[in-house]
């Protein structure tokens, strides 16, 4: 019995002495650490998670959705969390629709707390994920942008990254209205991990819808023109515009090689960008009706003025001739137009001065930007008046030894076509509820001066012009083609085998409705603008026309 009742009494000091640590344990947690445990229990049971506000719906001049916010989420993991990495990479790959092994070298990093699996899939995928309920996975709210027309006016609309911000184009120049504010929600979750409440403490604020002076039958009109041009004649790229010359809103903006604007990733650099205002070179012989234009409103000359051309006009070290065999003639300034004679134009150019030649091209906007509410606007290459040398008015009159963009020269058209006010282009025709103004334009040529420029454009498209196979019967049309060699920056001078043809026009000639702009890039085949652009011109007008319910005249 002894025994017994020492062994029963060191069983009872022992279980006291347990009991006493545990009281002093208890008391020292609850009255010392209790704000620290509370904190930490808080942590695990109550999380602050942010809400994406949905980005603003970008829509067309009717309405129709280009681009639009879809539910998504990102796919996060804590690795240590993770019991079994290689089957947890094996299930997911096909839901994330990412390799097994790069998945699984996420999951293996043991001394990372934070890996991401996957950005922006889908909401669909992503609650499969969910219902896998797989420790240390976490599924973070997003939206994911999309754009229901594909590859319509991809460049155009622009980009957005997987932080919700606008990259490039539209979805760049609006990211504060599209974009609206995130907001907040506390979750308290039970001891198992499950919601039990949910509380947003700050409300989303959706962004706001911008709708688009872009047309879309008529974009998707310009993109199929483009394509055919892509497949005829090969060229790097080409790009065309079409405005409303009279308030300065553009139609259609598009590019080729087309790109998917739900992969931009897949398509190359060149072809994601957007030619348009961002691509730079020389115009050619489009350019002559700037020339042509500042010669009529300074009154050295009149549409009947007439000049005698030689075969071969020398400036300075340079020799200027046109590009078909011709002797020596009489031609009017008319004709120059309607003909682009190399050597009229220069002529017309000599006549000006080169100081006045100089302000005139200022006075047209080159060598800044149009104001364009696009974003990567280049404002071409134009050259100080001060650095001209003898030969630089043999060249510059007809367009070559400066540079432009092809929304450069819509917008410097336009003011031609609508009775000489230069105003800047625009895209944007609404945000939310509020229209947005058409930019305030500057008056460059007087009205007659503009109205005498129009009329001898239409002789381009008439018997004897250079795009006279792009007239279209009942339709009064006029424009101009452009073929101009590009500079080698390898060798130096002109390349042989490099040009750009282009055109620009508009309609009806005498009272212009539509403006379309035409540039093709190193063209293979064929190089003249009246042969590869302007007929590319003739189908979109042909199209516009009769759809924008303008009448023949």
């Amino acid at each position: 019995m002894p025994l017994i009742e020492r062994r029963i009494g060191l069983l009872f000091f022992a279980f006291a002495g347990l009991l006493c640590v545990a009281l002093v344990k208890a008391s020292y947690l609850g009255a010392l650490r209790s704000h620290s445990l509370q904190r930490a229990a808080a942590t695990q049971q109550v999380a602050e998670v942010t809400i994406p506000a949905p980005r603003g719906t970008i829509v067309d001049r009717h309405g129709v959705e280009l681009a639009v916010s879809q539910e998504a989420a990102d796919i996060a993991v804590t690795p240590y969390l993770v019991k079994d990495p290689g089957k947890l990479a094996h299930t997911l790959a096909p839901l994330l629709k990412r390799p097994e092994s790069v998945l699984l070298e996420k999951l293996v990093k043991r001394r990372s707390g934070f890996e991401y699996l996957a950005r922006q899939v889908p909401a669909a995928r992503a609650d499969r994920v969910t219902k896998l309920r797989q420790d240390g996975i976490q599924i973070i709210p997003r939206t994911q942008r999309a754009y229901p027309r594909g590859w319509l006016g991809s460049q155009l609309l622009g980009t957005v990254g997987t932080d919700g911000k606008g990259l490039s184009g539209v979805e760049y120049a609006r990211n504060g209205v599209l974009r609206g504010s995130d907001g907040q929600r506390r979750e308290v979750n039970d001891a198992l991990g499950e919601p039990i409440s949910m509380r947003d403490t700050t409300p989303t604020q959706a962004g706001q819808t911008v709708q688009l002076t872009i047309d879309t039958p008529l974009q998707d009109e310009v993109e199929q023109v483009l394509a055919g041009v892509g497949k005829t004649y090969r060229p790097k790229g080409a790009t065309a515009v079409v405005m409303n010359p009279r308030n300065g809103e553009v139609l259609a903006l598009a590019n080729w090689p087309r790109v998917d604007a739900n992969d931009v990733g897949g398509a190359p650099a060149y072809a994601r960008q957007d030619r348009a205002v961002g691509f730079t070179y020389e115009p050619g012989s489009t350019f002559k009706a700037f020339t042509v234009a500042g010669a009529l409103q300074e009154r050295a000359v009149t549409p009947h003025t007439q000049f005698q051309l030689p075969v071969n006009l020398q400036v300075a070290d340079r020799q200027i001739h046109d590009a078909e065999p011709r002797g020596p003639e009489t031609l009017t300034v008319a004709q120059i137009l309607a003909q682009s004679s190399n050597v009229g134009a220069v002529k017309i150019g000599q006549r000006l001065g080169a100081r006045r030649f100089d302000s005139w091209v200022r006075r047209f906007g080159f060598g800044k930007t149009t104001g364009a509410d696009l974003p990567g606007e280049e404002q071409g290459i134009v050259l100080p008046l001060k650095q001209y040398s003898g030969s630089s008015m043999g060249n510059l009159p007809i367009g070559q030894g400066q540079a432009v963009t092809p929304l450069q020269m819509a917008t410097g058209y336009s003011a031609i076509a609508n009775g000489g006010i230069l105003r800047p282009p625009h895209v944007v025709r609404a945000i939310g509820e509020r229209t947005v103004p058409a930019p305030a334009g500057r008056r460059v040529l007087s009205k007659p001066v503009a109205a005498s420029v129009r009329r001898m454009l239409e002789g381009v498209l008439a018997a004897g012009g250079t795009a006279s196979e792009a007239a279209i019967p009942g339709y009064s049309l006029a424009g101009k083609t452009g073929t101009a060699s590009k500079p080698d920056p390898v060798n130096g001078g002109y390349s042989n085998s490099k040009y750009v043809a282009s055109f620009v026009g508009f309609a009806p000639a005498r009272h212009p409705r539509l403006l379309v702009a035409v540039m093709v890039d190193e063209p293979k085949g064929a190089i003249f603008g009246g042969v590869v652009a302007a007929p590319a011109f003739q189908k979109i007008i042909g199209f516009a026309l009769p759809y924008m319910g303008i009448n023949p005249r």
